[in-house]
Order: structure tokens, then C-alpha cells, then sequence
């Protein structure tokens, strides 16, 4: 027998989602304020001309994964019916499945065919205990962008490793002369990025949280991956208070043309091609850098399309949640608001092609990308590495004693 998710997503893709609803219904849909949030009122309102009977509401919060987790941690724990759908990063949906704040969509196996459409790890990361939870919103994974302008003003190739980034960033400095230029932002500040921030240069030395489900910190590359960052900070090519920049901080910075290098996510494209950016038409995508003798690595982000255990109209924010993440609406946010595509075929797709001309080898990106660990008590893991990430980069703590805690707290959580 077709699970029920399956039976109402090919009907639904097949028509449109053309059919009116029997009664007037409102939905409300929570997401990021972060980012181009009006894109979502755009492909909402899409939704409503097709569907007569549905008006939805959209409610905004959390400029970081931490506010928005933490607001709706307070919503669903209370069982509050307000919300029906809600976007949750990448790593949420096994924590909010494993508290049963999120409704099932349907059995796994019986989606399988579907998910196929999407990058296997988006799949994987909605499924839970045989269940799929969510549905991808969009991929995304840490690029490196690059003022283009300048490594072409110096004749310098775009680094490959994190040494060469400090040696080129010192150069591109020594010669600009301009106290207001950085040579790398990056997410520094005791939030979810600063978790990714410190993971790129301790993946990229091969080492890992766990394998084969056993714990596997290492102390020793900790240090290092510490000492990749707080090297950037104390040379001067990252400012002496990057403990206080957040996501957008570094968007923001590398569109007013304050930074030479920002790692950050997909979004800042879009942001770094408007008519008041100043480094439009200046701006190169590249892969992150390796530490020396290290491999290229990205850490896996993206977000996921979910539908309240409470709310009052299951079957109406399920179907939104199909539209959502479908084909048509991904496009949009890809070509509108530089979102990367959680459908692989999107990234061969000429329009998406033409508004994001590095999209092909950014899916070579986010397939590599590594995830972080799928855990219901991820909350601990991220509160323990972004805060003494924080520390250690900030300098209220050395890195041998923030890696010797990470490695003691970590282990009684992931052992």
C-alpha cells in the first residue's frame, strides 16, 4: 500500500496543486529572517493563486539557527497550534522528531523513489528511525568568496590552502594600505557557524567526531584547527574582535568591501550582486582552503521543510510542504535569491545556471560536504564546540585547554 506522503505528492506534483481546498484555511509558515526572507512571501503567494482556499502567514524570527531553534523549542514544547510549517536547519529535524514536535510524512522506504530527486544527504538527514520528518528548503555548504578584482590587481592565484590564503591576504593588505580592509571574515561569534568555522581545518586534517558510531575526538588536531583561525587573528588578517562576527556580520562585510576573503554560506551571492553592494562584479566563489598536506573539505548546511505535531491542519501543511520543496519553488529561490538547490537536477538547469554561473561546482561542494553529527541531543555538541571555539579564538582561553574540555564534554555525550 502507497504511503500517504507518496500518494499526495504525485497527485499534487501532476496537477499543480491546482485543487482548491473545501473551506477557507489559513496556514502560518515560520522562517529564518536571516537571509532574502521575502522570497518566501513570493512563492507563498504562488501557492495561494493556485489554491484558493489557503492563505498563508508567514512569521519571521531568529537571525541565527540558535534564536530560531530556541523560539520554537518554546512554541512546540507547549504545544502551541500556531505554527503549521516551519523551516529548520539541517540539523534539527532528528532532535525535534526524537521530542515529537514534528509530524511523520510518510515512511522512508516508500519514499525512496521521490528522494532520489534530491542530493542524498538532504534525504538522509530527514530521515529518522524509518520515517521522513522533513523535506529539503534548500542545500547549502561554506564557500569561499574572494574579491576577484583584487587577486587579479596582484596577480594572485586563488589560494588553495589555508598558509597560502595568510600569505595572500598579507599581500593584497600591505598593498591596499586601507585600515578599513580585512584579509578573512569568518564566523567567529558563540553561534552555529562557529561549530562549521572550527570543524573545515580539523576535517580537513582527516579527523572526525566519531566513526563507525564510536567516539573519535582528537585532541591534538583540535589544537590545530584552533590554531588555523587564531593564527588569521593574531597576524592581522582577520580583526582582533572576529569572536563577535556573526553570519550576516561577514555578509555584510564582504558586501560593503571591507574583507578580501569571508567564508559563508550560498546566500551571500545574491546579497553581493545588488546595485548598492560594493563589490558587484568583483566577487569570485571558490572551494575552502585545506590545511597544508589536508584535503578540501565544506561543512554541510541546508534546511528543511517541516509541519508542526500540533498543528490543527496536517493534511493542508503537508501538502504545502510537497510545494515547497518541489522543483519549481527550489528554482526560484536558486535563480532569486541564490539559494543553492536540494534537487540535483536544478543544478544543470540553464536559468539556475545563468544566475549562479559557479552553481556546477558548487554541487560538487555540497555533495562532498561533511555533515555535522545527527543526534537528538545536537544542542549539547553545538553548545560545547561554538562556545570554546569562541574562547579559544577570543583569547580568554589557550587552545590545549579548550580542546582538553571539548574532548572531556564531548566524549560524555558522543561515546
Amino acid at each position: 500500500m502507497k504511503s500517504p506522503i507518496i500518494a499526495w505528492t504525485a497527485a499534487a506534483l501532476a496537477i499543480g496543486l491546482q485543487a482548491p481546498a473545501h473551506a477557507d484555511t489559513t496556514l502560518r509558515m515560520f522562517v529564518s529572517s536571516q537571509g532574502s526572507p521575502g522570497i518566501h512571501r513570493k512563492i507563498a503567494d504562488l501557492y495561494e493563486q493556485r489554491n484558493p482556499g489557503i492563505k498563508i502567514e508567514i512569521e519571521l524570527g531568529g537571525a541565527t539557527s540558535e534564536l530560531q531553534a530556541q523560539y520554537l523549542n518554546t512554541v512546540l514544547s507547549s504545544r502551541d497550534p500556531s505554527l503549521d510549517v516551519l523551516i529548520l536547519d539541517i540539523i534539527r529535524p532528528a532532535q525535534f522528531s526524537a521530542a515529537g514536535w514534528i509530524s511523520p510524512l510518510g515512511d522512508a522506504a516508500a519514499a525512496a523513489p521521490m528522494l532520489e530527486d534530491y542530493i542524498k544527504a538532504y534525504a538522509d538527514a530527514n530521515t529518522v528511525d524509518g520515517k521522513l520528518v522533513a523535506m529539503p528548503a534548500h542545500a547549502d555548504a561554506l564557500l569561499l568568496y574572494y574579491r576577484k578584482d583584487l587577486l587579479d590587481k596582484y596577480g594572485l592565484p586563488v589560494p588553495k590552502t589555508w598558509t597560502e590564503l595568510a600569505e595572500t591576504a598579507r599581500k593584497i593588505l600591505a598593498g591596499e594600505g586601507d585600515p578599513n580592509l580585512q584579509g578573512m571574515s569568518f564566523q567567529g561569534k558563540a553561534i552555529e557557524g562557529a561549530v562549521c568555522t572550527f570543524l573545515l581545518p580539523y576535517w580537513s586534517a582527516g579527523h572526525d567526531l566519531t566513526k563507525n558510531g564510536e567516539f573519535s575526538f582528537d585532541k591534538d588536531g583540535a589544537v590545530a584547527a584552533f590554531n588555523v583561525w587564531k593564527s588569521l587573528v593574531d597576524e592581522g588578517i582577520a580583526k582582533k574582535n572576529i569572536s563577535e562576527v556573526g553570519t550576516d556580520d561577514t555578509r555584510r562585510e564582504f558586501q560593503a568591501g571591507k574583507a578580501v576573503f569571508a567564508s559563508l554560506w550560498g546566500y551571500g551571492w545574491s546579497n553581493f550582486q545588488g546595485e548598492d553592494a560594493a563589490v558587484r562584479g568583483k566577487v569570485g566563489v571558490a572551494t575552502l582552503p585545506a590545511v597544508d598536506g589536508g584535503k578540501v573539505v565544506s561543512c554541510l548546511g541546508g534546511w528543511e521543510w517541516a509541519v508542526s505535531a500540533y498543528s490543527r491542519h496536517q493534511e493542508e501543511a503537508k501538502k504545502l510542504v510537497t510545494f515547497l520543496s518541489g522543483a519549481e519553488a527550489t528554482k526560484i529561490k536558486a535563480i532569486e535569491a541564490s539559494y543553492l538547490p536540494p534537487r540535483t537536477a536544478l543544478y544543470t538547469d540553464p536559468d539556475v545556471q545563468n544566475a549562479m554561473p559557479w552553481i556546477e561546482s558548487a554541487r560538487a561542494v555540497v555533495e562532498s560536504a561533511i555533515p555535522r553529527p545527527v543526534t537528538p541531543r545536537y544542542n549539547e555538541v553545538s553548545e560545547i564546540i561554538r562556545t570554546l571555539f569562541n574562547a579559544a579564538i577570543g583569547g580568554s582561553m589557550s587552545p590545549e585547554d579548550a580542546a582538553a574540555q571539548m574532548d572531556a564534554r564531548l566524549r560524555r555525550i558522543l561515546r
